[in-house]
């Protein structure tokens, strides 16, 4: 079910039309939301194809999700190489080589540098489990961030989809999605349910991007109900 008009706010556009529709998806973990991409693309809801994904981890369930279908896999450690930006940019030039349009990171646990975002500007953009500015930057990962919700008795959380700049989570947002906190629940608890956002709210740029669809107006952000 897509995320409604009504619960979600579009702040910005990312890049301009035309788009270079081929995704390159950069992964540390299981790939829950690489699996969104695919469902959507194989149902006709997203006009893009996956042309590699990358991981940082050789054990990444998201790798194998891939392989079952068909997507090319690379996994390209972040250890041994001289300095971060020397891995940046074997990232971009894996990426290149394939004619990668628009870089996804989709749980990709490696904050990403000048050399990647310069490769691609305006066309690198990251999934956060919370509305940044709130809960973000460093150690804000995973359950941390939804621990952290908990701990500041926010009432409500959400998901924040943005550019990725030098700046850990500060580059500007594309669109957010609020989700209410209910009282008591746990973390893992409210890590489920954001997570079941993050999917729906990632096809939902990706299809805006690629063209398959018109962006609502922007409008005041509203929980999901």
């Amino acid at each position: 079910m897509p995320c409604s008009a009504a619960n979600i706010a579009w702040v910005r556009k990312m890049t301009p039309d035309p788009i270079n529709r081929r995704l390159g998806v950069l992964l540390s973990g299981r790939g829950s939301n690489l699996q969104a991409i695919i469902d959507a693309i194989a149902e006709r809801r997203l006009d893009a194809t996956i042309a590699v994904v990358i991981s940082n981890q050789k054990n990444a369930g998201g790798l194998e999700r891939a392989q079952r279908v068909g997507i090319e896999t690379l996994t390209l450690s972040h250890r041994g190489w001289p300095s971060r930006d020397d891995y940046d940019r074997a990232l971009v030039s894996e990426l290149r080589s394939r004619n990668v349009g628009l870089v996804c990171l989709a749980g990709f646990m490696r904050k990403v540098g000048a050399p990647l975002i310069d490769a691609f500007p305006n066309a690198v953009l990251n999934i956060h489990p919370s509305l940044l500015p709130r809960h973000g930057g460093r150690g804000m990962v995973g359950l941390a961030v939804h621990a952290a919700v908990l701990a500041a008795g926010d009432t409500e959380t959400g998901v924040t989809i943005h550019e990725v700049t030098p700046v850990l989570d500060a580059g500007p947002a594309i669109l957010q999605v609020r989700v209410p906190v209910i009282p008591g629940e746990s973390a893992v608890d409210l890590a489920d349910r954001v997570l079941e956002v993050e999917h729906r709210a990632l096809v939902e740029v990706l299809a805006d991007l690629s063209g398959s669809m018109t962006a609502a107006s922007p409008a005041p952000i509203r929980a999901l109900r």
